[in-house]
C-alpha cells in the first residue's frame, strides 16, 4: 500500500515499528498532492515541500509514544491562524494576511508531532455549503469532479478523500464539517461547543463555530479529538473539563445502547436513496445489539430560520472588523466612510455581503426583538428538545444530508435551496451538542451517503463508540475514489 493511503493509526504504528520513516510518509503525501490537486483544487496554500521534508527529516523513525500525531501529514482549513503561514479565509479581503500567532488547535497539533501539508479551500469566511463561494476557485469532489465536495470545509474533506493528507481539520458552524464529510465519503466530527478552543479561528458566528477533525476512520477522529480538546484561557467560551482517552471508547460493542430515530429527520423531499441507505445502516446497528427507539424533536422545523438569523447577525458583528485599517485589503476612498465602502465592496464576495446585510437588518433598531431575540428563544426550545430526547436514548441517528453531492453550479442561483443542504445538521450547532458523520453506503451514481450520530453534551465517547462499531461492521471506509 502507498503510504499516503494510510490512516493515522496505521501510520503511527508503522513509524513506531521502524517500518516507515516520517520523511517517507511526507514524501508520499506531497507527491500525491502534486499529482492530484490540479484536478481537485483542495488546497489554497501548499506548504513548500522542501520545508515539510526538512521538518519530517528531523523526526526519528520509531516515533514518540507521547506524541500521537508524530510524523502525520495533516491539512488545516484556511480559516485557522498559523504563525507565518498565509491565512485567507478564501476571501480577497485577506489575500495577503499572514498571522503573527498560532491558533490553539494548530499549536496542540504541533506539540503532538504533526506535519503541516497546507491550508485548504473553503466557502469564503466559512459561509456556504459547497465551497463554490470561495474567493479563489471551487474545490471538486474526488468521487465525481463535476460535483461539489460540500462546504464550508470542502477543501479539507476533499483532501482527505483523495489521500492528499492523512487527516485534516475543519470548522463547523451549521454542518460545515459533517456535510462535506458526507459528500466526500469520509468521517467528520463536530465536538460539543466549548470542548475545543476557538482561539485563532477566524470568527463567523461565535456562538456556533466549532473546530473538529475530518479523517478516514472513526478511530482517527478519536485520536485527533484527544489532541485538540481541552480548556483554554485564551478562549472564554472553552470548557475546562476532563478530557478522556476517546480511543478507549472504541469497544466495537453496541449492546445495550439506545439509538433514537427522530421522525422529523425523515421528511418529504429528501433523496429516496439516501433514506433507504440510512435506514439500512440503522438496521445494521440494531443487529449489532443496539435498541432503536422512535423519538420526537418537535422544533426541528424552525431550525433553519433561527440559524440564518443568529448566524448572519453574529457574522454582521464579527466582519465589521474588516475596515481596511488594521489588516487585510485596503482600498482608499475620498474619506474614511468611503474607504470602508470601497474596501468591503471589493474584498467581500456576494454570499458574504448577503449574510452581512441579513444580519445587520435583523439586529437593527425596531427589528431586534422580532428577529434575533425570537430566534434565540427558538434556539432554547431546540436545545430542550435534545435534552428531553437524551433522557430516553444514548445517541440519535439521522441522515447527514438530504441528498448526495450535487452538481457544481446546480444551486448557486437559489440561495434557499443551498441553505437547505444543511437542514439535518443545523440543529446540532444551535443546541451545542456533538455529532459525527460516517460513511454508510452509496447511491446508484456511486456517490457517498453519510450517517449522522448525535450525542449529549460532552459525550463524544458515545457517538465515537457507536460510529466505530458500525464502521468496522459495514466496512464502507475501505472504499476510496478512483481519482
Amino acid at each position: 500500500m502507498e503510504p499516503f493511503r494510510l490512516t493515522i493509526a496505521e501510520a503511527a504504528a508503522a513509524i513506531a515499528k521502524n517500518e516507515l520513516a516520517p520523511a517517507a510518509l511526507a514524501e508520499s503525501v506531497f507527491t500525491r498532492i502534486e499529482a492530484i490537486d490540479g484536478k481537485v483544487g483542495a488546497y489554497i496554500t501548499v506548504k513548500a515541500k522542501d520545508l515539510a521534508m526538512e521538518q519530517a527529516g528531523r523526526l526519528l523513525t520509531g516515533g514518540q509514544s507521547d506524541r500521537p500525531l508524530y510524523g502525520v501529514p495533516m491539512a488545516i482549513k484556511d480559516n485557522m491562524c498559523i504563525k507565518g503561514v498565509r491565512t485567507t479565509c478564501a476571501s480577497k479581503i485577506l489575500e495577503k494576511f499572514i498571522p503573527p500567532y498560532d491558533s490553539t488547535v494548530t499549536n496542540k497539533l504541533d506539540e503532538a508531532g504533526y506535519i503541516l501539508t497546507g491550508k485548504t479551500n473553503l466557502d469564503e469566511f466559512a459561509m456556504g455549503s459547497s465551497t463554490e463561494n470561495s474567493g479563489y476557485f471551487t474545490t471538486k469532489n474526488p468521487w465525481d469532479l463535476s460535483r461539489a465536495p460540500g462546504g464550508s470545509s470542502g477543501g479539507s474533506a476533499a483532501a482527505v478523500a483523495a489521500d492528499m493528507c492523512i487527516a485534516a481539520i475543519g470548522s463547523d458552524t451549521g454542518g460545515s464539517i459533517r456535510q462535506p464529510a458526507s459528500f466526500c465519503g469520509v468521517v467528520g466530527l463536530k465536538p460539543t461547543y466549548g470542548l475545543v478552543s476557538r482561539f485563532g479561528l477566524v470568527a463567523f458566528a461565535s456562538s456556533l463555530d466549532q473546530i473538529g477533525p475530518i479523517t478516514k476512520t472513526v478511530e482517527d477522529a478519536a485520536i485527533v479529538l484527544s489532541v485538540i480538546a481541552g480548556g483554554d484561557h485564551k478562549d472564554s467560551t472553552s470548557a475546562h473539563t476532563d478530557i478522556p482517552n476517546y480511543a478507549a471508547s472504541l469497544t466495537g460493542d453496541l449492546k445495550g445502547m439506545k439509538i433514537g430515530i427522530p421522525q422529523e429527520y425523515f421528511i418529504d423531499g429528501m433523496d429516496k436513496e439516501v433514506e433507504t441507505v440510512v435506514r439500512a445502516a440503522i438496521a445494521e446497528m440494531e443487529k449489532l445489539g443496539a435498541e432503536v427507539v422512535s423519538i420526537k424533536l418537535p422544533h426541528t422545523a424552525y431550525a433553519v430560520a433561527a440559524y440564518y438569523i443568529i448566524a448572519t447577525s453574529e457574522a454582521s458583528s464579527n466582519l465589521a472588523r474588516y475596515d481596511g485599517v488594521k489588516y487585510g485589503l485596503r482600498v482608499s476612498g475620498s474619506d474614511l466612510i468611503d474607504t470602508y465602502k470601497e474596501t468591503r465592496a471589493r474584498g467581500f464576495g456576494q454570499e458574504v455581503k448577503r449574510r452581512i446585510m441579513l444580519g445587520t437588518y435583523a439586529l437593527s433598531s425596531g427589528y431586534y426583538d422580532a428577529y434575533y431575540k425570537k430566534a434565540q428563544q427558538v434556539r432554547t426550545l431546540i436545545k430542550r428538545d435534545f435534552d428531553e430526547a437524551f433522557k430516553l436514548v444514548d445517541v440519535i441517528a439521522t441522515p447527514t444530508s438530504p441528498t448526495t453531492a450535487f452538481k457544481i453550479g446546480e444551486k448557486t442561483d437559489d440561495p434557499l435551496q443551498m441553505y437547505l443542504s444543511d437542514i439535518f445538521t443545523i440543529s446540532v450547532n444551535l443546541a451545542g451538542v456533538p455529532a459525527i458523520s460516517i460513511p454508510c453506503g452509496f447511491d446508484s451514481a456511486n456517490l457517498p451517503i453519510g450517517l449522522q450520530l448525535i450525542g449529549r453534551h460532552f459525550n463524544e465517547a458515545a457517538i465515537l463508540q457507536a460510529g466505530h462499531a458500525y464502521e468496522r461492521h459495514a466496512g464502507w471506509y475501505k472504499r476510496r475514489p478512483s481519482i
